[in-house]
This record gives C-alpha cells, structure tokens and sequence, in this order.
C-alpha cells in the first residue's frame, strides 16, 4: 500500500511561487497516476493537475500556464510547480494516488497553501 507524504506548504505573497513535493513508499509508484487536488474553505475539493506513470499530464483550466505538475519515478516523487499563485489558489493541497488495481485511491494529508499580502 503506497504511503504520500506532501511538503513545500507556505505562505506567498500574490505573484510569488511555490513547490510542492509528495514523496511516495511502499509501492511500485510508476504504476499509479497522481494528482494533486485542493481544497478551499467551504468548497469541495477539486482535482487541479494529474500525471500518468508515462507523464501525460492533465490540468484544470485555471491553472494552465500558471502551475506544471511533473514526477521523477526514480525518486518515487511527484511535484506540483506553481508560479503567480493568485488568492485563489490559498487552499489545502493534498497528493492522491490512483490505479485500476485499487479499490479506492490513496490520499496524502494535505499541505497548506496561502496567498496573501
């Protein structure tokens, strides 16, 4: 059973950037698609990028041409960049990860980000 664990959490000023980081174990990680999804006060959480084991990608509108998700399966690690964060995107980010082979996807504990002045 694969264990995710995030980091990069942080405060930013609007315009500024940050790195997410879910470092996965306990399983064959190339095997499993990863996303990150987020999840605002009082909204329901929402899938913001996914990544294949081959590295195709999918992203919400949003967030196209602001925030790139990418992996290293050799480091058993996925990675969510976002640059000119907007208040918008302050939510708390969590790392899933998903496979036709399990009953129900596997979650990290969420990281938070805010922007703000």
């Amino acid at each position: 059973q694969v264990q995710l664990v995030e980091s990069g959490a942080g405060l930013v000023q609007p315009g500024g950037s940050l790195r997410l980081s879910c470092a996965a174990s306990g399983g064959i990680f190339n095997a499993y698609t990863m996303g990150w999804y987020r999840q605002a006060p009082g909204k329901h959480r929402e899938l913001v990028a996914a990544i294949t084991g081959g590295g195709s990608t999918n992203d919400k509108n949003s967030v196209k041409g602001r925030f790139t998700i990418s992996r290293d399966n050799s480091l058993n690690t996925v990675y969510l960049q976002m640059n000119s964060l907007q208040p918008e995107d302050t939510a708390v980010y969590y790392c899933n990860a998903d496979s036709p082979a399990i009953v129900r996807s596997i979650w990290g504990q969420g990281t938070q980000v805010t922007v703000s002045l």
